[in-house]
């Protein structure tokens, strides 16, 4: 489904992602681990075309997407949907209208139509009955579920993940992660997940990628990455102090 292949990005003096190559099947969930800073991030926005590589190639389905340019661009990124950081929530608008929001300014979907892919998504993140609330009224995994909610409204065939469990205690981050599982599992999307919170990466990968000075230098299941011999790898997946890995 996606295959990035010697992805190289700076700002400025600083490189950030250094000829990156992941190759990401169909209807797997590959999770992307890295330390703050590492370039995840970066490495997300390249997908879905908020940045553009200094070099180096995406391919998604088929389809090499990175100097496509205009409406072509615009409908490669339709085949994702994404769940932001800080779910992103319009603050002046409800539940129902945040969840509305792409389908009617994106999409050709009659009122009808747009209210009951709202419920349907909703109903999805286990959140029926909230339509009308505003985002204060939020929990913080509420706000977390309602921006799933609006990002598989679109019935993505990709979707990405921006740490998912930050800034939510442990109980619903493991909620999210249900949710991260069931939704790649009823709609068989193919799922990207930016995290470096080692619980949600081994619950819910197939594969686990390992970000470091710009570079993929790890790539297999949990259990491969359980078990690596890369002493980059366990001082990260052990929050180890003393490695490789500079401190600061």
């Amino acid at each position: 489904m996606i295959r990035i292949a010697g992805l190289f990005k700076s700002f400025g003096p600083k490189v950030v992602l250094y000829g990156v190559d992941l190759e990401i099947r169909t209807g797997e969930t590959m999770v992307v681990i890295g330390q703050s800073g590492s370039g995840k991030s970066v490495l997300l926005k390249h997908l879905i075309g908020i940045l553009a590589p200094d070099a180096g190639t995406i391919e998604i389905d088929g389809l090499e997407v990175t100097r496509l340019r205009g409406d072509a661009r615009q409908a490669a990124t339709r085949k994702f949907g994404m769940l932001f950081q800080g779910a992103a929530l319009f603050d002046s608008m409800t539940v129902a209208q945040n969840v509305a929001f792409g389908l009617e300014r994106y999409m050709d979907l009659r009122p009808d139509e747009v209210a009951a892919r709202v419920a349907d998504s909703l109903e999805k993140v286990g959140l029926r009955g909230i339509d009308g609330l505003m985002p204060h009224e939020l929990s913080g995994g509420m706000k977390k579920r309602v921006g799933l909610a609006r990002a598989i409204a679109y019935q993505p065939e990709i979707m990405l993940y921006d740490e998912p469990s930050t800034g939510i205690d442990p109980i619903r981050a493991d909620a999210i992660n249900e949710l991260v599982i069931l939704l790649q599992r009823e709609m068989r999307v193919t799922s990207v997940v930016i995290t470096h919170d080692m619980v949600s990466a081994s619950k819910v990968a197939d594969r686990i990628a390992m970000l470091y000075e710009g570079r993929i230098v790890a790539l297999g299941t949990p259990s491969e990455i359980r078990d690596s011999d890369n002493a980059v790898v366990q001082q990260f997946i052990h929050g180890r102090a003393e490695g490789p890995i500079r401190n600061w």
